[in-house]
């Protein structure tokens, strides 16, 4: 086995295997249900558990899924920064910006004044989370 950092690991090998796999990336929100129905829509992936504290997209089939959960007191994050830092994002990868960003929108995404750069657009879920559609091909 390398000790080598930058050498890459064969996933087919027992040596090195990793001890666990990632089961489920959980996001604080104030509402549950409209994240999870968001997010459902965006990437066309069934709500898989909802209830009055938690919500669950994705993931019924052993993949591993997007969970949201109630915090009283929940402060949205804010772009680029201050004064409630971000907490996570996700980037995702889209054929068309334009179009998945029209399609964020409609759904209840917000288009920040803010934008990094020209190859990718950050957005914000209805929770204010931002997250960016990118091509990654």
């Amino acid at each position: 086995m390398s000790t080598d950092p930058a050498s890459t690991h064969d996933p087919a090998s027992t040596e090195g295997a990793p001890a666990a796999r990632l089961a489920m990336v959980t996001v604080d929100c104030a509402d549950p249900g409209a994240s999870a129905a968001f997010w459902s829509a965006l990437l066309g992936l069934p709500i898989s558990y909802a209830d009055e504290n938690a919500a669950m997209v994705g993931g019924a089939d052993g993949s591993p899924a997007i969970g949201f959960g109630k915090v009283e007191g929940y402060r949205p994050p804010s772009w680029p920064g201050e004064p409630s830092d971000k907490q996570f994002h996700l980037d995702l990868d889209v054929a068309d910006i334009p179009a998945a960003e029209a399609r964020a929108v409609a759904l209840g995404a917000t288009v920040p004044e803010f934008q990094p750069g020209d190859r990718w657009r950050v957005l914000l879920d209805p929770a204010g989370h931002p997250f960016c559609l990118a091509s990654w091909s």
